[in-house]
C-alpha cells in the first residue's frame, strides 16, 4: 500500500477525525458497545451474534449500525460507550501509510481482538459491462463517505488505473435503487457473501462483476463467489478480498475496559463452535487463531485466552486418534 500514499481520502479522514477530542478514554464500561456496518450488510450480523453470546454470560452489548471502517475506528477511538468495532483490514493498512502523523498516532492506538473472515468485493453492474477495465468512463456507486467500501473502491480503480466519469458516494440501499433505476451502472459492497442486500432482488440486466485483474492481485487476496450464493447467481464469480477484524481501543492494562474487552475476548474464543452454529454462515470461515500481517492482538485478549489456549493443546496432545495423529504430521512437515 506504500505506492498509494497519496490517497485522497485520508483528507476527509484527517478533517473528520480532527473534530474528535484525542483524549485516552478513562471510564469504565457497565454496559459495552460494538459499532458495525450498514443494517443490510455482515457486519451489523456478527455484531448481534457476539451480542447474543455474550449476553448469555451477563454482558450486555449494544450494537450499533455505522458508515463503516473509518467511522469505526473513530467512534472506538473516541466514544466512551464503544469499547469494539469491525473494520476492514486494508483500511487500517492504509491509514498507517498515508505519511499523516496524526492518523499514524490513530492507528497506533487500535488493536486487534481476533481477525473474522474474508469480505469479498462485490461489484453489481450492469450486463453489458463485462470487465473491471470496462468501468472506465462509467457512473458507479461506491459507498459513503467514511466507508471501508468507499476506501477499497477508490484504491482498487488507482492500482488498475481505471477512471469512471462519477463516483456516487450513497449507501448500498441507495446504490441499488439508483443502479436498478439505470442511473448508475454500477456499484461496490464489500462484504462477507452472503450479503442479505443482494438476497432476493430482480437481477435480468444485472450481474456480479468478475474482477482478475492482475495488478489488484498484489495487494489483495484472490476469491471467489460460490455459484449459488445469491439465487439469481448461476456461476461462481472470481473477485478479490479483505479480511474482516474486530478491533478495541488499545486500553492501559490496569483499565476496567482492558478487563471487559478480554472477557469479551475470551466468551468468544471459548464458545467459537456456538458461533459456527448459531451465528451468520461467515463464521465457519473464521480463525481465531490465524495470524495477520500488520495487526498485533490486544494483549488484555491474549492473556484472557491463554488458559484456554493451554487447556486446548494439552487436549491436542493427548488425542491418540489418527486423525489428530495425521494432523499433527502434516503441521510438522508443513512447517
Amino acid at each position: 500500500m506504500n505506492s498509494l500514499k497519496s490517497y485522497k481520502l485520508f483528507a476527509a479522514f484527517v478533517f473528520f477525525i480532527s473534530t474528535v477530542s484525542t483524549f485516552s478514554p478513562t471510564l469504565a464500561a457497565t454496559e459495552m458497545g460494538i459499532v458495525t456496518g450498514g443494517t443490510k450488510g455482515t457486519y451489523i450480523q456478527i455484531g448481534y451474534d457476539i451480542s447474543k453470546l455474550v449476553k448469555q454470560k451477563g454482558i450486555y452489548l449494544n450494537v450499533e449500525p455505522s458508515n463503516g471502517s473509518l467511522d469505526n475506528i473513530a467512534d472506538v477511538y473516541e466514544r466512551k460507550d464503544v469499547q469494539l468495532g469491525i473494520v476492514q483490514s486494508d483500511v487500517l493498512a492504509s491509514i498507517r501509510s498515508s505519511g499523516d502523523e496524526q492518523l499514524f498516532n490513530i492507528a497506533k492506538q487500535i488493536r486487534m481482538i481476533f481477525p473474522l473472515y474474508n469480505e469479498e468485493v462485490h461489484i453489481l453492474a450492469s450486463r453489458s459491462i463485462k470487465s473491471f477495465s470496462d468501468l472506465k468512463g462509467k457512473i458507479v456507486a461506491i459507498g459513503s463517505k467514511g466507508s471501508g467500501t468507499a476506501l477499497t473502491a477508490s484504491l482498487l480503480f488507482e492500482i488498475a488505473g481505471v477512471t469512471p466519469s462519477e463516483t456516487k458516494h450513497v449507501d448500498a440501499k441507495k446504490a441499488l435503487m439508483l443502479l436498478r433505476s439505470e442511473v448508475i451502472d454500477a456499484m461496490f459492497y464489500i462484504s462477507g457473501y452472503p450479503v442479505s442486500l443482494f438476497s432476493n432482488i430482480y437481477t435480468e440486466n444485472l450481474h456480479l462483476l468478475p474482477i482478475t485483474d492482475k495488478r489488484i492481485a498484489e495487494h489483495y487476496v484472490p476469491s471467489i463467489i460460490p455459484a449459488g450464493t445469491y439465487s439469481w447467481q448461476k456461476k461462481p464469480v472470481k473477485t478479490f478480498a479483505v479480511k474482516a477484524v474486530l478491533m478495541s481501543y488499545g486500553y492501559d492494562e490496569s483499565h476496567q475496559n482492558c478487563k471487559n474487552v478480554g472477557e469479551i475476548g475470551r466468551i468468544i474464543y471459548d464458545n467459537e463452535g456456538w458461533l459456527k452454529k448459531n451465528g451468520h454462515a461467515k463464521w465457519e470461515h473464521v480463525d481465531l487463531d490465524a495470524k495477520l500481517a500488520g495487526w498485533e492482538q490486544y494483549k488484555c485478549v491474549t492473556n484472557a485466552i491463554q488458559d484456554i489456549k493451554k487447556a486446548q493443546q494439552e487436549d491436542s496432545d493427548n488425542d491418540t486418534s489418527v486423525k489428530n495423529l495425521l494432523r499433527k504430521k502434516v503441521s510438522n512437515t508443513s512447517n
